[in-house]
């Protein structure tokens, strides 16, 4: 299966693009605009969050208040904007989505997900307090125990596998980078 974003117009000229592969001995399908020239490289959007947790292990999950997946409980995270670091997108987040106190700490897991052309990123964060003040975007921001979090109804595979994997390592006492493929 071949991801293509619905580019239909160049950016640049305003005609409508041809998808071939560019002059320049570009390997890969491109929209190429056939009256400037201007080639549109489509990249994958990177997705940035954290996994909030108290020192008693709790974890912040937010029940989302948007599409897609309304309803379902998830890890807060979005897309990434300019002029931003993921670092500083995974606290704006956060920030947006759980209006949580907390210090953000390292990267945790770099999730690649090629089929809908994202990469998501996760850091932990340590949360400084238990009040939470949700954004529009969240039904409820709410703590969660390893026992009580609501697995079959999560979100996104990415944020199940991120927190099978900080589960699993805070049990051995040792956190590591995880680098995931998702098919």
């Amino acid at each position: 299966m071949i991801l293509r974003s619905p580019v239909q117009y160049c950016r640049h000229c305003g005609s409508a693009v041809e998808y071939r592969l560019p002059d320049d001995g570009d390997t890969r399908v491109r929209a190429v605009c056939p009256a400037c020239h201007t080639i549109h490289y489509e990249n994958p959007l990177n997705v940035v969050g954290t996994i909030p947790v108290l020192p008693d292990g709790r974890v912040l999950l937010c029940k989302r208040n948007i599409q897609p997946r309304l309803g379902k409980w998830t890890l807060p995270a979005g897309f990434m904007e300019l002029n931003e670091t993921t670092s500083q997108g995974a606290a704006r987040e956060t920030d947006e989505e759980a209006g949580a106190q907390f210090e953000i700490g390292p990267l945790f897991s770099l999730l690649n997900v090629p089929l809908i052309g994202q990469v998501h990123m996760y850091y932990r964060a340590a949360l400084l307090s238990d009040q939470f003040k949700p954004g529009f975007e969240t039904m409820e921001a709410r703590l969660f125990t390893e026992d009580e979090i609501p697995w079959d109804e999560l979100a996104f595979r990415t944020v199940k596998e991120t927190l099978q994997h900080y589960f699993a390592d805070r049990q051995r006492g040792h956190f590591e980078l995880h680098l995931i493929d998702l098919a």
